[in-house]
């Protein structure tokens, strides 16, 4: 009798191998569906769109963040090397608190429809966001193996990342919390976008997976805009500064459409969501503060396109999920 051990069969290794390979990026799309929440509630109130759509959007945003984050703490379980590589990697490692910023903008999409939960959700979120910002800036500081060809809007998430805390925060902790997050953002946003820009004008090109995440660049002043206003109660002339800074990065980018048209996708593409979602929230708060009916008929056109490209990345991402696409080494 052949005493020779069975393999374990390959669909079962294939599935180990995948998960090993699940990206923390992925994150990505809770961030997008979550900010397009918020651009469907900001509608409501300002151009008197119906609030259904926001409230489905923020509890869509929920359940892909229960499953995403379901697949993620499994790999932890099962495969710590491997994320604990992926949170060494000078690329990947900002990704990481995409999943804190998740959990910030669940927060703010869910104040009005669960305040309770919404506020425990804040607190951790702020939290766990203030820890990852302290874990990258000394990553970054006392780093080994970075290199400039490293650098990519995307770095702009542990630390800028802040700027959303106060979305909601202004809501559920003393002003001065929100301050404190909104001023470490704001810093370091100043200063992260030199050296981006440094990057990008003087460097080679980004690889063609990253060229998404140019998109980034459009969050911190959008989000700035909102947050700030927020806080300061009214819009005046820093206001001013910061949306008139995401519009021009908005027209910019607009007018490099067919550049990003032609790049394939990638789970990197989500990018493009968040950030459009800030703009189009931002641009809808002006309206409001400004009374202004040509940023009514932008932020109307915005939500719309922002809609458009949300819905094409969620059949993008199931379609390669399918073909086994996004679980791979790369």
């Amino acid at each position: 009798m052949n005493s020779t051990p069975i393999a374990p069969s390959t669909p079962d290794v294939h599935h180990e191998t995948s998960l090993a390979h699940f990206p923390v990026a992925l994150f990505s799309t809770v961030m997008g569906i979550a900010g397009l929440a918020l651009a469907w509630q900001k509608a409501a109130h300002v151009l008197g769109w119906s609030g259904l759509v926001g409230q489905g959007l923020a509890a869509l945003a929920g359940l892909v963040f229960l499953v995403v984050a379901g697949f993620y703490g499994t790999k932890l379980l099962r495969h710590w090397a491997a994320a604990r590589a992926e949170a060494a990697h000078p690329v990947k490692m900002n990704f990481v608190p995409a999943i804190s910023i998740g959990i910030l903008l669940l927060a703010t999409a869910w104040g009005r429809m669960a305040p309770e939960v919404a506020s425990w959700m804040w607190g951790l979120g702020a939290a766990l966001h203030l820890v990852f910002t302290l874990r990258t800036m000394s990553a970054w500081i006392h780093h080994t193996h970075f290199e400039i060809q490293h650098l990519n809007p995307a770095w702009f998430i542990p630390v800028v990342g802040n700027i959303i805390v106060p979305l909601a925060g202004v809501r559920f902790a003393p002003a001065e919390v929100s301050w404190f997050f909104f001023s470490i953002g704001l810093v370091f946003w100043i200063v992260l976008f030199a050296i981006v820009m440094y990057r990008l004008f003087f460097h080679a090109p980004l690889a063609l997976r990253l060229t998404p995440t140019l998109f980034i660049l459009l969050a911190p002043p959008s989000v700035g805009f909102v947050a700030y206003t927020g806080l300061s109660g009214g819009l005046d002339a820093f206001g001013r500064v910061l949306y008139y800074t995401a519009l021009f990065l908005g027209l910019l980018f607009a007018s490099n459409a067919l550049r990003f048209f032609r790049v394939p996708f990638f789970v990197s593409a989500w990018a493009y969501s968040f950030p459009l979602a800030a703009l189009t929230v931002a641009t809808l708060t002006m309206a409001e503060l400004s009374g202004l009916p040509a940023f009514r008929l932008l932020g109307a056109a915005l939500v719309l396109t922002t809609s458009g490209v949300i819905a094409l990345l969620g059949a993008l991402t199931v379609r390669a999920a399918l073909r086994g696409e996004i679980c791979r080494a790369e």
